[in-house]
């Protein structure tokens, strides 16, 4: 703004002294110089050309008749001794406005098509960009019906495989305590007792995650504090977190209530807590706060481990999908279907190396909203 502005007072300048300088070139010269008179005469073309180019008809109109004005004078006192030189100057003020207007209406016509072209790039640039973001909404609905057909296929799948693996896992942990008893404690099938229990123990907990991520709980109406959650959760990985060395900061600030049901909200956080600490066995420190905004409240469950690969944030969310040995690759599934089903979203931002933070982002209530708005 302070540039054009400048711009603009600079060409008013440049237009006055040219007009100036042609009329003192007149005025201070006598007329015995005909040819000299010849050429500055012309030269009052140079500032009504710029004044038409720059603004336009309103700029080459005044400016020819600034010029015309500055120059009459000189005619009628200076020149009346020689009509017919006379004569020809009058036809050459003439020419000032003529030159003046046409050089001004061509320079507006100009400028009109321009902005028009402005506009119309502006218009097809907008349209390009609704069209990327609609075009960008198509594949994420397209890439929600797959995981819908996904999940209906596992959901169908899972109702049989209930019956059909926990049935034989029942007898066969059975069986496995019943051969334990059966053998002093000294024994080296002891141990092999033990390892089977556990393995069957194992795969019972990588079906109920199946079946919870295939067939998750409604949520039920109704309100929970969200505090309340948060600090369950910590106190339950308490004891992990001493063991793995992780310093646990906590910033939760006033108390909010959110909608749902605070046992599926506490599954998922439990998820998140569980894999930050798992991703620092050796050390490291966790960050667990709240932010709020008029309409959302925002989780943020930050580390400093290792961080994840691009190529692995990009489906980590999917089911089956893990970057540990012994994980099943549901937690962050089950998790994005809890948050999912409270209305609310989750992202990640991570890099390698430098840890990684999610963050859980749930609708506030109506009444919160307007609250915050008052």
């Amino acid at each position: 703004m302070q540039d054009s502005r400048k711009t603009y007072y600079l060409r008013l300048a440049i237009i006055a002294g040219l007009l100036l300088l042609v009329t003192a070139l007149h005025y201070l010269t006598t007329t015995q110089k005909v040819g000299a008179h010849d050429v500055y005469r012309r030269l009052y073309y140079v500032p009504i050309v710029f004044g038409g180019l720059w603004f336009a008809l309103r700029g080459g109109i005044l400016t020819s008749i600034l010029a015309s004005l500055l120059y009459m004078p000189h005619v009628l006192f200076h020149w009346q001794h020689h009509p017919s030189i006379a004569l020809e100057q009058y036809l050459e003020i003439v020419l000032y406005n003529v030159i003046g207007g046409l050089t001004g209406f061509l320079a507006q016509r100009e400028q009109q098509q321009r902005i028009r072209y402005q506009k119309a790039a502006a218009t097809l640039e907008d349209s390009y960009q609704k069209l990327r973001e609609q075009a960008d909404q198509i594949i994420e609905i397209e890439e929600q019906l797959r995981r819908a057909d996904r999940l209906s296929a596992l959901g169908e799948l899972s109702a049989g495989m209930a019956h059909e693996i926990r049935n034989p896992l029942g007898s066969i942990k059975g069986t496995a305590e019943i051969l334990r008893d059966g053998v002093a404690p000294d024994d080296p099938k002891q141990e092999f007792a033990d390892i089977l229990i556990r393995e069957v123990d194992r795969l019972n907990r990588v079906l109920e995650d199946f079946l919870h991520f295939a067939r998750p709980e409604p949520v039920e109406h109704g309100c929970f504090v969200l505090q309340d959650v948060i600090r369950d959760v910590l106190d339950l990985t308490q004891q992990q977190a001493a063991r793995n060395n992780v310093v646990v900061t906590v910033d939760l600030g006033d108390k909010i209530e959110i909608p749902g049901l605070g046992e599926q909200i506490k599954q998922a956080l439990l998820n998140l807590v569980l894999n930050a600490l798992q991703a620092m066995p050796d050390g490291g420190s966790l960050k667990v706060s709240l932010r709020t905004s008029p309409q959302e409240v925002h989780i943020l469950v930050s580390d400093n481990g290792p961080g994840i690969a691009l190529e692995d944030r990009e489906r980590i969310f999917n089911p089956f999908v893990t970057t540990r040995d012994s994980g099943t690759g549901l937690g962050l599934a089950i998790t994005q279907r809890i948050i999912q089903g409270h209305g609310g979203r989750i992202n990640l931002d991570s890099r390698p190396g430098q840890g990684a933070c999610f963050t859980v982002c749930l609708p506030r209530p109506q009444r919160q909203m307007e609250h915050v708005e008052s």
